[in-house]
């Protein structure tokens, strides 16, 4: 999977909480930018962000005078942050969730900044969607744990480690509400009908 460390804008323009907002704006109108962030003061600070939405709302909607307002009366102080070895699906929800639109890149320091433009743009999704990567790790896992237990026997912990691996990958798909997990529950179901006294089946599958 994708991360956002992949698909992020490494050159990050940033400005001062002091800068006025109109200062913000030309910048954004110079280096052609939707959002600035903002500065820390110091080390241990955390990291602003001001967009257009901002200054639209805030600004031109009242009719305020931008070189009389500063840029860290209207910005967002702590932003939302990502991770840069956060997979791009969980940056995704993450935006959804939240309803922004990008998140700065840190990991100790400012890394990049990462936006629904380049989710949309940059990464893999149409070509590798999740749900159906899922799909195809279950089904691998369900061979391997069937090898495992016909291996070592359905009363082994290595036969119920690898059938909770499997379970594990159908939770994280039902989470995500995908398609195609119902087979995968059927072949849980079979190996049960065929082993109804392992531990894990006894313990999981009520016929």
């Amino acid at each position: 999977m994708m991360k956002a460390e992949d698909i992020m804008t490494k050159e990050v323009v940033t400005i001062r909480g002091s800068a006025t907002v109109a200062e913000a704006v030309g910048l954004m109108k110079d280096k052609g930018l939707r959002a600035l962030v903002v500065d820390r003061r110091y080390d241990n600070d955390a990291y602003g962000i001001v967009t257009e939405t901002d200054i639209v709302y805030k600004i031109t909607a009242y009719g305020k005078d931008p070189k009389q307002v500063r840029v860290y009366e209207i910005m967002s102080k702590p932003c939302i942050v990502v991770n840069p070895d956060l997979g791009v699906e969980y940056v995704a929800r993450l935006f959804a969730n939240t309803g922004i639109h990008r998140a700065p890149v840190i990991q100790g320091k400012l890394l990049g900044i990462i936006s629904i433009t380049d989710i949309l743009t940059k990464s893999d999704f149409v070509e590798a969607p999740r749900a159906l990567l899922l799909e195809e790790r279950i089904k691998k896992a369900i061979d391997q744990a069937r090898a495992i237990c016909t291996e070592q026997g359905a009363y082994s912990k290595p036969c119920a480690v690898a059938w909770d691996e499997v379970e594990e990958l159908q939770a994280e798909a039902a989470h995500q509400k995908s398609e195609g997990m119902v087979s995968a529950k059927v072949s849980f179901e079979e190996y049960c009908k065929e082993n109804p006294d392992a531990p894990e089946c006894r313990k999981n599958y009520h016929p």
